[in-house]
């Protein structure tokens, strides 16, 4: 009798990150579900395996001796599923951040596929990070601080963060100063490593936001609701490319407000980095910045 794969990858993910609502996240599923794998999982072996309470999630003596045979089993499955893929053809599985991967990887997409045909792509978005244990993703890039274990980091292009607002918000609004950003309707990114206190203080402020308009946890919605003419936005000219060009945002105070921060990086697992398709992507990603 073997249980089912998927409520197998939810106790291994529960395990190992101690606690049901990141395994939810990682399996891209909701922590109610992930609760009906483990339970599936405790009724068809007839035994508990995790054990619930305020400090976390901890495995019972029977589920210590399973996951050290299931992480064993779930690893081998994983080595035959790269080394199947990486043998019947060209493929590159791709993910990234949300906002990256609308506003920045998608224009530039076609010019990828045009320039290496031979290659299948396969791109998938959300803010979890990729877990390259599971052997389903050969690139992540990533948004964020570059503290992670046991992976390659190559950091993308230095970007600038600068308050952004529509031109027609502008003639109604009279900004001239720092100052004035303050008496005008501010839009929060909520998830941005540089917040509207960290610009005002970087340029030499002790002023903060008392209140926010609107607040969002994704750049894109931020960038468009800036393009309404609901508020400034505080976001990266590397993700407002597009609203730029377009005229749809310009810089509020100028080029020269805006603070500059590394944020976004290509990372993956070293045993990836001589694939030829992890090469040509890399190289290919570094020329498009």
């Amino acid at each position: 009798m073997i249980p089912p794969l998927s409520s197998l990858l939810a106790f291994e993910a529960i395990v190992r990150r101690q606690s049901f609502q990141l395994a939810a996240s990682e399996l891209h599923l909701t922590p109610s579900a992930v609760s009906h794998q483990i339970a599936k999982l405790e009724s068809l072996l007839g035994t508990k395996l995790l054990e619930r309470s305020t400090k976390g999630v901890a495995t019972t003596p029977a589920g210590e001796a399973y996951v050290r045979r299931v992480s064993g089993a779930l690893a081998a499955l994983t080595a035959a599923t790269q080394d199947v893929r990486h043998s019947t053809g060209n493929h590159l599985y791709v993910h990234a951040s949300p906002s990256f991967a609308s506003l920045w990887l998608m224009p530039r997409i076609s010019a990828f596929a045009k320039k290496h045909p031979q290659i299948s792509l396969f791109v998938s978005a959300s803010p979890t990070h990729s877990d390259f244990q599971l052997g389903m993703v050969d690139i992540d890039i990533r948004y964020g601080v570059p503290n992670w274990q046991h992976v390659e980091i190559e950091p993308m292009a230095v970007e600038r963060i600068q308050p952004l607002a529509s031109p027609e918000f502008l003639k109604n609004h009279r900004i001239r100063r720092k100052e004035d950003l303050l008496t005008v309707p501010l839009i929060q990114s909520t998830v941005n490593r540089v917040q509207w206190a960290d610009w005002f203080e970087a340029r030499g402020s002790e002023l903060r936001p008392a209140r926010f308009e609107l607040s969002f946890d994704r750049a894109m919605m931020s960038l468009d609701a800036a393009a309404q003419g609901i508020g400034v936005a505080l976001e990266s000219s590397l993700l407002a490319e597009s609203y730029l060009k377009k005229k749809l945002l310009v810089p509020v105070l100028g080029t020269t407000s805006a603070v500059s921060l590394q944020a976004h990086f290509a990372v993956y697992p070293q045993r990836n980095a001589a694939r030829p398709e992890v090469v040509q992507f890399l190289k290919w990603l570094h020329q498009a910045q």
